[in-house]
């Protein structure tokens, strides 16, 4: 079984998405399909033995859409995926730029007309209250022909997907919302047209001064500036894989033969030795293996630091260098990298449906032909019920502008926008904050989370020991007492040792030459510097020597779960550092920012309850449950469950693992390289524990989006189609004029997509 994500061609609305769906759905071979009109694209689970991405792209070319299958694909044995990447990105988008290209040329060519329109029939319509003085014989004959020409040619040239709508409509049986703009204009322009043709054959039967040309060429028009508008707002909500996409660069400098050559980035192979100049892209991930510079990483880690590169250390693709040259070997090519998972996480989770996107596909499948029922039904009304009251020729008027006017403002375009549009940009403004979302259903569940469970190390701190407190006991001050115990260390593995070590090289500070070192099995070590004995190590070590010093002040360091070193010679003790894994500068404002939000927060660490408890204490953690294992962190989450608590997990996605799955929304930390992105719903790239307040609120903002695009739309047609229809004349005389259905119309949806756009500017 393969799956894989093609962008759709043709696809004007919601009904197109229902269409495709369906159609798609019955293809033999085809196991599951989601359609996603937002983001024009249709994600397909089929069996490559009985179908083929071509011969899906066949089941629906007839009804006007088709799939775009990178050619050459399967003739170079690649997925389309890999073969879009090896020929090149950003394709689409200039397929979309040419589209909205089209659109405004025609709209341009249209407006013209339109406006002229609109004049006459403003007019005409003033004329009629006395307002200005009637039409002359002579510019009313004028008009009676030029407004035909004019809505020829909107109809056959701009309105031509309209008229393709109804052609499918009446070969296929399949309804879109082009199929209803053209049947409701081409009725208004071939009823027109029959009264112009055979004007004096039907004068005693209906009254011919009214013809329909204007609606036929203002309606085709708004509805196509409509699109136009659309269109460009729908390009804007994409733009966060767009800059994504220029993080990638294009070439890399390759030593082959001995010589440095740049080759497209396709070309990089794993085990290159790949030259990173100053103010170059990093092209692929890799390790460094000669020369160092720092490297800026905020695309990754989003700290604005740019970070020390030596031998040793882990590029990642997309990242800037900055000063230096170095040279690191690639490990990491093409879809491995770093960037072309967070490219694809983006992709698949914009193209992802969120549950509250069920309603309006349900809603927008059946909208379509409800509308063609509706509009028939009251076009028949106004011919039963108003031929009595109104005469037949009154009753056929006002009984076509109802027929267009709700075919016209029933399109379900803006239902269709609310829930797409909305998650694209919420999940793309995510991705530049560094919060990776795998699909929009963990979005919309992350806004109802009450409780936060959060994992201790890697999470609340920085998860690896690091030296934090220096006393010094004795004449030596701080500097030389770190000196002596760096020194000892660096002979030393144990993770302590290397976190002493971590310290003197950051303070740079120079290491001492130590002789006959000796390690002390469960105590600690000792070694010789210039000709005095040292000894460092634990309390049982400075025991065993006879010594004696103020214990209390070591104690203190011990209740805080702090591990301490102590330095010493034969004779006396010198000092002593501490050894911690130090809370993370952002965990006490984000736990804070959480209570804000009404939110409980609950620490989970196989750590002893002392350290826990103290720990908990520094950050304002509301509950700490110590000494456990990954399966009691999995019991814990189902314990909240079972109290009916919406429970999202935070951990590294490693050992959490299990109970990030049982979460209603497991986080990865994510660090670096090593960002566990499949591991999670969520994955806050950097580790930043802040960054889950802003994914909760980015969930709030997100949701609050779609409710309101979802209640405009609602409300938008629930108000417009019984005014199109003429149901409150008989009441206050309101008949909504087809040329008003036709801006509402766009109006609605270029102010969802407006609304959803909204979600770039807020904060988090």
């Amino acid at each position: 079984m393969r799956t894989q994500t093609y962008d759709v061609k043709g696809m004007h609305c919601a009904s197109c998405a229902s269409i495709i769906e369906k159609t798609l759905k019955k293809t033999e071979g085809v196991h599951a399909i989601e359609v996603n009109y937002g983001t024009e694209r249709v994600k397909v689970s089929f069996d490559p033995s009985k179908t083929s991405p071509h011969e899906l792209s066949k089941h629906i070319e007839s009804l006007g859409y088709s799939l775009r299958v990178p050619p050459g694909a399967e003739m170079m044995n690649m997925s389309e995926e890999e073969h879009a990447a090896h020929a090149g990105l950003g394709r689409s988008k200039d397929e979309k730029l040419m589209e909205i290209t089209d659109l405004r040329s025609k709209v341009i060519s249209a407006i013209p007309l339109a406006i002229f329109s609109i004049l006459v029939m403003g007019w005409d319509i003033a004329a009629q209250y006395a307002m200005v003085p009637a039409m002359g014989t002579t510019p009313k004959e004028f008009f009676h022909h030029l407004l035909p020409i004019f809505a020829t040619y909107t109809l056959f040239v701009v309105g031509k997907p309209y008229l393709l709508g109804v052609y499918r409509f009446a070969r296929y049986g399949k309804a879109n919302m082009d199929t209803l703009i053209g049947i409701g204009t081409s009725v208004a322009f071939l009823y027109s047209f029959i009264v112009s043709a055979f004007e004096d054959t039907l004068r005693p039967f209906i009254n011919v001064e009214h013809t329909y040309y204007d609606v036929t060429i203002v309606v085709i028009t708004f509805i196509a500036l409509g699109k136009y508008l659309e269109a460009r707002s729908k390009l804007r909500t994409g733009d966060a894989i767009e800059k994504l996409l220029h993080l990638q660069a294009k070439t890399a400098l390759v030593i082959r033969d001995g010589t440095e050559t740049d080759i497209p980035i396709a070309d990089v192979r794993h085990g290159d030795h790949v030259v990173v100049k100053p103010g170059a892209r990093i092209p692929v991930d890799g390790v460094v293996i000669d020369g160092s510079s720092f490297v800026d990483e905020s695309m990754v880690t989003g700290e604005p630091m740019p970070v020390k590169k030596g031998i040793g250390g882990a590029v990642v693709s997309g990242t800037m260098n900055t000063t230096g040259t170095f040279t690191f070997e690639a490990t990491k090519i093409g879809s491995e990298t770093l960037l072309a998972q967070i490219i694809r996480m983006v992709e698949e989770a914009q193209g992802s449906r969120a549950p509250i996107q069920a309603l309006a596909d349900k809603i927008s499948s059946v909208f379509v032909p409800t509308t063609l029922v509706i509009a028939f039904l009251t076009l028949g009304a106004w011919l039963l019920i108003g031929t009595s009251t109104l005469g037949f020729s009154q009753a056929l008027s006002f009984g076509l502008v109802s027929f267009v006017g709700v075919l016209v403002i029933a399109c379900p375009c803006a239902l269709g926008l609310a829930t797409p549009t909305a998650i694209i940009v919420g999940i793309g403004k995510g991705a530049k904050e560094g919060i990776l979302v795998k699909d929009a259903a963990t979005l919309e569940t992350l806004h109802k989370i009450d409780t936060v469970i959060l994992d201790k190390t890697g999470t609340v701190t920085i998860g690896k020991p690091m030296l934090t407190d220096i006393q010094s006991l004795s004449a030596l001050n701080e500097r030389a007492l770190v000196t002596i115990l760096a020194s000892l260390e660096k002979k030393s593995e144990h993770p302590v040792a290397h976190a002493i070590g971590m310290y003197a090289e950051e303070k740079e500070i120079n290491f001492n030459v130590v002789s006959e070192f000796e390690g002390m099995q469960g105590k600690g070590i000792k070694g010789t510097i210039e000709g005095v004995e040292y000894f460092a190590g634990n309390a049982k070590l400075i025991n065993e020597l006879g010594l004696t010093f103020d214990r209390s002040s070591i104690d203190r360091f011990t209740t805080q779960g702090k591990t301490p070193v102590i330095l010493a010679t034969k004779e006396e003790v010198l000092g002593f550092v501490t050894v911690a894994d130090e809370i993370k500068k952002e965990s006490k404002e984000a736990i804070a920012d959480l209570h804000r939000l009404g939110i409980k927060v609950v620490m989970l660490t196989g750590d002893e309850e002392k350290t826990a408890q103290y720990v908990a204490s520094l950050v304002g953690i509301d509950e700490v449950v110590a000494h456990v294992l990954p399966e009691d962190k999995l019991r814990k989450v189902q314990e909240l469950q079972g109290q009916g608590k919406i429970v999202a997990m935070a951990g590294d996605g490693v050992n959490d693992a299990p109970a990030l799955a049982q979460a209603n929304v497991g986080i990865a930390m994510g660090t670096g390289t090593d960002v566990a992105i499949e591991s999670a719903g969520i994955t806050l790239l950097g580790g930043d524990l802040s960054k889950l307040v802003k994914a909760i609120k980015l969930s709030k903002l997100t949701m609050r989006g779609i409710k309101q695009n979802l209640f405009w739309a609602f409300i938008y047609n629930s108000i417009g189609i019984p005014l199109a229809a003429g149901l409150f004349y008989p009441i206050f005389g309101w008949l909504l004029s087809p040329v008003f259905a036709g801006m509402a119309m766009a109006f609605s949806s270029v102010s969802v997509v407006s609304n959803s756009l909204r979600i770039k500017a807020q904060r988090l």
